[in-house]
């Protein structure tokens, strides 16, 4: 439980520091576009910022999947 509790913080406060890192970066950016969802589009929003939110995005939902690399214990490979 703990493990999960630690794996969530450290999660969190690293993808906090890459967003603020981001909207720091971001601040020159003369480049813009509009992203097309299915049923409208978005203000014209700068392409790193776009970039950056889909990287920091799929780093957030990667760091809820947990890999098992425990091994379970199971009554039929007990030796």
């Amino acid at each position: 439980m703990i493990f999960k509790l630690k794996n969530f913080l450290f999660n969190t406060t690293f993808n906090i520091c890459f967003f603020l890192i981001l909207l720091i970066g971001i601040q020159n950016s003369s480049n813009k576009s509009k992203v097309n969802l299915l049923i409208n589009e978005t203000i014209e929003l700068p392409v790193s910022f776009i970039i950056g939110t889909s990287f920091i995005s799929g780093s957030i939902f990667g760091g809820f999947i947990l890999l098992n690399s425990f091994k379970k214990n199971n009554p039929s490979d007990s030796y």
